[in-house]
């Protein structure tokens, strides 16, 4: 089995590098327009049938052919408030047919990928289409929309850091001083004997030389965050565009039909293009075989000792963490309860502290804990790979008989619950503190889905999973229930349900289905919390049901939102403040996920005063719902009326 998977990876392979000399020799063939990533950015919907729609329905049809001439398009149609801004852009090395054909597809899928939205952008391989109702033409937008890489690290990191970094920095000051204007570069550069780094970086021509320098470089700075060691990434923006990879993605001559086209070159005496196109199709193709044969033999090789040198190393590290029962028991004192320091979903919480005198919180599962091994070995796995300043970092850990243990680092102050639900510890959490922990919290969110090397959706985001260290700074824990996602994969779905109520969102609660906007729609009900120093339970209000959300668009629509705050902090807040994490809170938990901004557009907006916030939708209250439709029952509601907190481990979404 293992020499005829080894024969069809060869073959597969050879093929692979014929078709690609092919492509490099100008042979004529079909080029198939490759769907990167969509984003909707509309800051509301358009009503179908309307002068929007008709408008949408003008303007993209006609973007292809006006693109296809320069690689570059903008334009405005209609009047405000039903006006549109369109820039469309084609990679600067393709050809006018390969660009009219990328933007004519992209023209047809935007809108199917953003129904209704007043604002969208999509990228495709060969093409990057935007449309909006809001004027950005000429606006930098350097924040990042969009990371994919390889999953193959490099074996030999520093040099490939090295000449990655100098190609990069290269291709930023070419596609700036690019003498025709394109703001475009391609490159590349020897990595060792075998490999070649490829690198491309492009903004929208809209952009003045500083502010494509400015965004470039913004990109090239998240590459350690997001692929970090990795054989090739994209980062995807709404002005620029870098990508990397070790092998040709990009014409390295001019193409066939150029954008800025040149007189052809006459074919030569004595020679017809059927036969020159026929032989050197025949010599690319048994060059390209044995090539192929030659490198997919070394690349084997390579990759089984690189395998087994990975594996080797991760084993060790996390082995290296291993702690024995007789170790923890001595450091706890034997689990002894003055110790005990809280009561978490799957156990208790003890002090301890290790033979170099290092202070450490030990999680020990309870033996009718719902974690088995899988959820104790997926939290080992997960936080070991994780450091960041807004998240509990991960010790040691000891799996043992019955015994699942993981060990932390100590942080003094407990939980946020703690603080915000407790009259005499509320007064602590003065305004200018609650507001740098809503912060941290997005930070350690923003690092979870965007900059770390893995993209980890945490399922479990609540109060009472948010420790404070001596400084009061926010550190994110308990991730007995994140899932990891792979680079390009955006949602996941499941028949258990894991969370706590009242933070679940309803697509999660009610279908299962679980991503990064569930995590943002629990960032809001904590936001909430914080402001009122209550918890999201169900209240009663002029003989009316209704959650913290719902009491939320209630107090924003009546203007009155200030009522929310928190008695202990009322007087010293900042009316500008709530208001405005209110209004990211409201936004945070609509019912449509789509409609709910990522954390890195949460982030900007807690660092930015000046960013004018879309209005939020009104949040639905799903446990006033006695039908099939709702995630609670009628009994079930009523419970949580008495003020407790339930926590799910494993239910079906009915």
């Amino acid at each position: 089995m293992a020499v005829g998977h080894f024969l069809l990876r060869t073959f597969q392979i050879s093929f692979f590098y014929s078709l690609l000399l092919l492509l490099m020799f100008g042979l004529k063939s079909a080029q198939q327009q490759f769907f990167v990533y969509p984003i909707c950015t509309g800051s509301s919907n358009f009503t179908l049938n309307r002068t929007f729609q008709t408008n949408l329905n003008l303007l993209l049809p006609a973007l292809s052919s006006n693109t296809s001439r320069t690689g570059f398009y903008n334009t405005t149609i209609g009047r405000s408030p039903d006006r549109i801004h369109s820039l469309v852009l084609c990679r600067g090395d393709i050809s006018s047919t390969s660009c009219e054909a990328c933007v004519n597809e992209a023209s047809q899928a935007v809108t199917q990928r953003c129904p209704r939205s007043k604002g969208a952008a999509i990228w495709y391989e060969l093409c990057f289409l935007r449309y909006s109702d809001q004027d950005f033409f000429s606006s930098l937008d350097a924040s990042p929309r969009g990371y994919f890489w390889n999953t193959q690290n490099t074996t030999n990191p520093y040099l490939f850091k090295k000449q990655l970094g100098n190609l990069t920095n290269r291709l930023v000051l070419q596609a700036v001083d690019d003498p025709s204007g394109r703001l475009f570069a391609s490159g590349q550069v020897g990595f060792n004997d075998f490999q070649r780094i490829y690198g491309l970086v492009q903004c929208t021509r809209d952009l003045s030389k500083d502010d494509c320098r400015s965004c470039l470089q913004t990109a090239v700075s998240r590459i350690p965050t997001c692929c970090d060691k990795k054989l090739g990434a994209r980062v995807l923006g709404l002005s620029c565009q870098l990508r990397y990879e070790v092998y040709p993605f990009f014409q390295a001559s001019q193409p066939e039909s150029p954008l800025h086209p040149s007189p052809p070159s006459p074919t030569p005496p004595g020679k017809t293009k059927n036969s020159s196109h026929t032989v050197i199709l025949i010599v690319v193709i048994i060059t390209g075989i044995a090539a192929g044969v030659a490198i997919v033999s070394m690349i084997y090789a390579r990759k089984k000792k690189q395998k087994s040198t990975v594996d080797k190393f991760e084993m060790e590290e996390v082995e290296s963490m291993k702690h024995s029962l007789s170790s923890i028991r001595a450091a706890t004192d034997d689990f002894c309860e003055a110790n005990k320091v809280g009561e978490g979903g799957f156990g208790a919480v003890y002090k301890g502290r290790l033979p170099d005198g290092q202070e450490v919180a030990v999680k020990r599962l309870s033996g009718n804990s719902k974690q088995g091994s899988e959820e104790f070995m997926n939290e080992v796995a997960l936080i070991a790979k994780l450091q960041h300043r807004n998240l509990v970092r991960l010790l040691g850990w000891c799996l043992q008989g019955d015994e699942n243990i993981l060990i932390y680092e100590f942080v003094p102050n407990k939980s946020l619950d703690k603080f915000l639900f407790a009259p005499v510890e509320q007064a602590r959490l003065v305004w200018p503190r609650r507001y740098q922990i809503i912060e941290g919290i997005a930070r350690g969110l923003l690092y979870l889905h965007e900059d770390s090397h893995l993209r980890v959706v945490h399922r479990d985001l609540k109060s009472g999973n948010v420790l404070l260290d001596a400084a009061m700074n926010p550190k994110i824990s308990d991730f007995g229930l994140a899932r990891i996602f792979g680079a390009e994969q955006t949602q996941g779905n499941t028949n258990r349900i894991a969370g706590t109520y009242g933070y679940m969102a309803p697509e999660y609660a009610m279908r299962g289905f679980f991503s990064v906007k569930s995590d943002v729609y629990s960032f809001g009900v904590l936001v909430l919390e914080i402001i009122t120093g209550r918890k999201n339970n169900i209240l009663l209000h002029s003989g009316k049901i209704e959650d913290l959300p719902s009491n939320a668009w209630r107090h924003w629509n009546n203007r009155t939102v200030l009522e929310m705050v928190d008695p202990a902090v009322k007087k010293s807040c900042s009316a500008n403040e709530v208001i405005r994490c209110v209004h990211i809170a409201l936004l945070c938990v609509q019912d449509d996920a789509g409609e709910r901004p990522n954390m890195s557009t949460v982030g900007l907006i807690l660092k930015s005063h000046s960013v004018n916030l879309p209005f939020p939708s009104q949040p639905t209250f799903f446990p006033s719902g006695a039908d099939n439709q709702g995630y609670l029952s009628k009994e079930e509601g009523m419970w949580l009326l008495s003020g407790n907190e339930l926590s799910i481990t494993d239910m079906i979404p009915r």
